[in-house]
């Protein structure tokens, strides 16, 4: 099954998920996203994330955080670069999400970063999603 936007796709697999109030997402592998799930770990958003393999096709497992109960450390997911519409920031005009309490991921010329790094690092690039 081809997709015209499979970090959409990561995406809402993970808000459907924690919707549903499961523990784990098992998400197509590729690099790109496993690169935005290394980040969402770094940063508190998961807890863990792994390979794994279905037949001949290669998963990311996730274990979804949770704080209490039932109260999802991820509140929102929002896909900013679009294939239709792509969506690039200047290194001096790069993304606050909610003041600096959420992330915005970019895809730079230095690999996939989050706001923060590419802001130490002086990079600019393409908005892929915000995170918060």
């Amino acid at each position: 099954m081809s997709l015209s936007d499979p970090i959409a796709d990561l995406l809402n697999r993970v808000r459907n998920a924690h919707t549903a109030g499961l523990r784990e997402a098992e998400i197509p592998h590729s690099l790109v996203k496993e690169k935005i799930v290394r980040i969402l770990k770094a940063e508190g958003f998961i807890d863990d994330c792994s390979l794994a393999a279905d037949g001949g096709r290669k998963l990311l497992r996730l274990s979804l955080k949770y704080y209490g109960q039932r109260q999802p450390a991820i509140k929102g997911l929002r896909r900013v670069s679009k294939p239709g519409l792509r969506v690039y920031a200047r290194k001096d005009k790069l993304p606050r999400v909610l003041g600096g309490l959420g992330i915005a991921v970019l895809s730079t010329s230095q690999g996939i970063l989050t706001e923060r790094e590419a802001r130490a690092r002086n990079l600019g690039g393409e908005v892929l999603c915000y995170v918060w």
